[in-house]
């Protein structure tokens, strides 16, 4: 058999990715297209009756105040949280690279947070903030008991933000890692050579070149963080008084808690729309500025 007929071709296709394509068909194509589906329709979730409403489920959700106010608090900690998540990477990836003696113990150990599940992650924060720095502005006040930062909404916000920079910085830096590492020295050089300064060689020459490593960490940074849930779910749960509700748990709670599954869907799939739009947005934006080496 020939090997460029579009049979051979399938026929490999079928044999190296033909189970991985159907799982992944399964597992999130066909949920997806059935997800739209019921946001047509009018389904407690046990009925095997799902009547069409037609438009009546997003009329609902972009009439829910709740639903706006958590999205908008899903932005104001969005925003935060990429910009101090790339920050602290990028500064982590460059002292990694550096050649600062025990470099690779220091990558190993600012990777370690990514790896703790957001449940488990968001209780460890939560003792951390109730007990551990409830003591510690206890004693330096002179007995006078502090409270948590989690009692109070600002404090519950900056609580989440440090929670998802402490676990998601470790990843991005891997990127930026490996973004410093793929400029040439030979660059850097020619850059001193000509009269730059390390900061002026950083500015020009490193950073440009690394465009491609920005645009992904903080694609991956705004996707993570507009869809958070554990860590809400388990550091806050939404207290004090539902003002550190994200939209995630919003959705969540419609769907499940309220037992509203077709209004649910429908503010999940404007959710999703919302973070699809700016995170191709951004990559859109990103890619343009783009240069070789």
């Amino acid at each position: 058999m020939k090997r460029n007929t579009l049979s051979y071709k399938v026929r490999q296709y079928l044999m190296f990715g033909g189970v991985g394509t159907a799982l992944f068909c399964a597992v999130v194509i066909v949920p997806f297209i059935y997800g739209i589906y019921l946001t047509f329709t009018s389904w407690d979730g046990v009925s095997p009756h799902k009547p069409f409403v037609g438009l009546a489920n997003y009329a609902a959700a972009f009439a829910d105040h709740d639903y706006w106010l958590a999205m908008g608090r899903t932005v104001i900690y969005s925003v935060f949280a990429v910009v101090l998540i790339n920050v602290l990477a990028f500064a982590m990836a460059y002292l990694v690279t550096s050649g600062v003696k025990g470099q690779n113990f220091f990558r190993a150990g600012f990777f370690i947070p990514n790896l703790i599940g957001g449940i488990v992650l968001g209780y460890v924060w939560k003792f951390v903030f109730n007990r551990a720095f409830v003591a510690i502005g206890t004693a330096l006040a002179g007995g006078e008991q502090v409270p948590s930062l989690l009692a109070s909404p600002k404090g519950a916000m900056f609580c989440l933000i440090l929670a998802s920079v402490w676990q998601y910085a470790g990843y991005m830096m891997l990127i930026y890692v490996a973004g410093f590492m793929s400029v040439s020295d030979s660059l850097k050089e020619a850059a001193m050579i000509d009269g730059c300064t390390p900061a002026q060689a950083m500015r020009n020459v490193t950073i440009p070149l690394m465009r491609s490593s920005f645009v992904q960490c903080i694609f991956l940074s705004i996707t993570r963080c507009f869809v958070v849930y554990d860590v809400n779910l388990s550091l806050t749960k939404g207290d004090p008084y539902g003002q550190s509700i994200m939209a995630a748990m919003h959705v969540y709670n419609t769907a499940f808690t309220y037992k509203n599954y077709d209004m649910g869907q429908a503010e999940a799939l404007i959710l999703f729309v919302v973070c699809a739009v700016i995170g191709i947005t951004q990559v859109m934006v990103g890619k343009k500025g783009e240069v070789e080496a």
